[in-house]
Order: structure tokens, then C-alpha cells, then sequence
């Protein structure tokens, strides 16, 4: 093996000429300022926060709720647009109302229900089709709760709607008995609502998460007596 060098890199390099006016002139240069604090020019929105995170949680469960295609990749399961039994259990459930249907008069009341559970029925099968749900040998949808990014609009995603919720509800009723704690008579406001009171916390809880890191980084989310 032969290594062969350059005579060239032996050479001095070229100095530039500094003669010329155009380089003693320096360029302009451009900075661009990044700061955390806004603008005191401009004008604050108290609710875009809350806006900011209404948005980006219907967002996101618009995202993770959106149907993606079925494909049987748990074992014994199969898609339930293409599960028979699933489709026998369809047939099953509107031959027996439409049995049923036949022991009444075509205009009467209990004639009418019975064509709209019919019609209810056709339209929840067609859903959980279309959702891409999985069904077993049974011809039953069944939920997939192993944290599968593809079955997250089954189970995930409504958990964590329902925990926003009922932390939403549980929030607004503490930030209330917060609020009335100081009358004359507390009591009597929690038996009568104080219905102004109740309406402005109930559109602030929706920032509940935000609130509660707040008061548990200040330690004003536990009482000191307990």
C-alpha cells in the first residue's frame, strides 16, 4: 500500500488583497432577538390561554379518536366488517324486531319504536364496521387496552376524556366551596347555588390541569391541617 501526498498542500495560501474598499467596509451583520417575555406594546388576551388549550385538546382527541384501517393483529380477533359472526349477530337482532313489528299496526306507536330501534340497530353495526373495532369468535366487538397507538380511539383516548371531565366537575365544586367558605353562612350556599359565582368558575375549571400544578408547586393544593 502506497500513500501518495500532494505536493500542492506545501504551498502557502493566498493571502487576500486588502486593497480593494470593499473590504474594509464590514458587512452588516443582522441579529434576531428571541426572548420568553412578550411584547409590552402588545395587547395580553387573558382567555388565550385558555383558548390555546381548548383548541389543542379537541385537536388531539380528534387525532387520536380518528378510525384507523382493521387489521387483525391480535390473535383471535378479526375485523368486525368482515367477521361473519358479527354480521349473524346483525341479521339476528333485526329479524327478531321485525317479528316483533309484524304484531302491531304499520302506524301505530309501538309500530314507529320499533322501526326506529331497527333502524338505530343498522346504524351501530355500521359504525362499529367503519371504527375498525375488532371482533371475537363470540361476533362481539372487543376493546383493546394494551396501549396499541392504533386502538386508542377504543379505550385511551375516551379514559382520558373522561378523567379531563370528571376532574373538570370535581375542580369547579372545590373552587367553590373555596369561594363561599368566608360568608356568614356557607351553608345556606351550598344548598342554594350561587348561581353567578358557580357560572365564572365553571368556565375556568377548564384550565383545571394547569390550575392544579400551579397550587401543588405553591403547596396550596393540600390543607395544612390535614
Amino acid at each position: 500500500m502506497s500513500l501518495t501526498i500532494p505536493t500542492n498542500l506545501s504551498k502557502p495560501l493566498l493571502k487576500p488583497k486588502l486593497s480593494s474598499p470593499l473590504a474594509l467596509k464590514p458587512k452588516p451583520s443582522s441579529s434576531i432577538l428571541c426572548s420568553a417575555f412578550p411584547n409590552q406594546n402588545q395587547s395580553q388576551n387573558p382567555s388565550s390561554s385558555l383558548q390555546a388549550f381548548s383548541a389543542a385538546l379537541a385537536l388531539s382527541s380528534i387525532l387520536l379518536s380518528a378510525p384507523l384501517p382493521a387489521v387483525a393483529d391480535i390473535s383471535g380477533l378479526t375485523p368486525c366488517k368482515e367477521s361473519k359472526q358479527f354480521a349473524k349477530r346483525e341479521k339476528q337482532q333485526i329479524k327478531k324486531l321485525e317479528s316483533a313489528l309484524k304484531n302491531y299496526a304499520p302506524d301505530s306507536a309501538p309500530a314507529l319504536a320499533i322501526k326506529a330501534t331497527i333502524e338505530k340497530t343498522k346504524r351501530r353495526f355500521a359504525f362499529y364496521g367503519k371504527q375498525g373495532l375488532l371482533c371475537g369468535a363470540d361476533g362481539l366487538p372487543h376493546l383493546i387496552v394494551s396501549g396499541d397507538q392504533r386502538h386508542w380511539g377504543e379505550f385511551i383516548t375516551p379514559g382520558f376524556l373522561f378523567l379531563y371531565i370528571a376532574g373538570w366537575i370535581g375542580w369547579v365544586g372545590r373552587s367553590y366551596l373555596i369561594a363561599i367558605r368566608n360568608e356568614k353562612k356557607p351553608t345556606q350556599k351550598e344548598i342554594i347555588i350561587d348561581v353567578p359565582l358557580a357560572t365564572s368558575l365553571v368556565f375556568r375549571g377548564f384550565s383545571w390541569p394547569v390550575a392544579a400544578y400551579r397550587e401543588l408547586v405553591n403547596g396550596e393544593l393540600i390543607a395544612k391541617d390535614v
